[in-house]
């Protein structure tokens, strides 16, 4: 057992578990975190995909006793109906463009370059945002969206598949341009993530099989497993944080960041 690969996909999922959620970009800082560590061929770009869905069923398990009772509401509450649609509705957009552009986004865009540079945008936007963002918002929490306004969210999302973007950040600002308290935003960033993760990761695991191997199964395993845990302490963390705080703290960390690297690979 190669105990030095191991170590890699430990401190990979720790990377993926406890950025996934911030408006940060984790497929960002995989890819540099990976780039450091020499782990860069095409089955590490598999595994950074599949790590995703231990973080994703973090926020399963955060909000099991509300994703049961929409289960169970769907034939009969209203609210549980039209929460579903908007997930639905939101999730559309990344399906649509995720298909078309999948192939060229990862051939022409995962690259360390490319990633630093939209760090640096990405926080720029969060500073344009955080300035105009009106705090008499119109939608106070997720139950109050109709489906035009997942219908925005969800086209603000699809801009997160160029990697440095952050797929939780385009999500969580995006709502707040279009009304969502912060609370809901990021709510229902965790919420539409669900769908979205889950249908990527399932996608790219199944397009790259050929490349993996039983004796892969430990490193995929202890990457997922690290994702899991420390994507459930980021959750709890981060709507602790948005009760109290702006998000600018996260654009000064991404514009520092960002400007260190570009210096780096310039």
């Amino acid at each position: 057992m190669d105990w030095i690969l191991l170590l890699k996909g430990f401190l990979l999922g720790l990377v993926e578990g406890a950025t996934e959620f911030l408006p940060i970009s984790s497929t960002g800082h995989l890819i540099i975190v990976g780039d450091f560590l020499g782990f860069t061929d095409e089955r590490a770009k598999v595994f950074d995909i599949a790590i995703q869905l231990g973080a994703i069923l973090a926020v399963c398990w955060e909000y099991r006793v509300r994703i049961v009772r929409v289960a169970r509401g769907l034939r009969s509450d209203p609210v549980a109906q039209r929460f579903t649609v908007n997930i639905l509705v939101a999730f559309l957009p990344a399906l649509v463009f995720g298909l078309l552009l999948h192939r060229i986004i990862k051939d022409h865009l995962f690259n360390p370059f490319n990633v630093a540079v939209m760090l640096v945008a990405g926080g720029f936007v969060i500073l344009w945002v955080e300035h105009f963002y009106n705090r008499k918002h119109h939608i106070e929490t997720v139950d109050d969206m109709r489906w035009t306004d997942a219908l925005k969210v969800g086209l603000a999302q699809s801009v997160a598949m160029v990697p440095g973007v952050s797929r939780s950040g385009a999500t969580i600002m995006g709502g707040l341009i279009f009304g969502l308290s912060r609370k809901a935003a990021t709510e229902f960033s965790f919420f539409l993530a669900i769908p979205t993760m889950i249908g990527a990761t399932t996608y790219d695991v199944y397009k790259n099989r050929a490349l993996l191997e039983w004796g892969d199964l430990p490193l995929f395993a202890i990457g997922f497993i690290t994702a899991f845990v420390a994507a459930l302490i980021a959750v709890k963390s981060l709507l602790r944080f948005v009760s109290n705080h702006t998000f600018i703290g996260f654009a000064w960390y991404r514009i520092l960041f960002g400007g260190i690297l570009l210096a780096y690979y310039y």
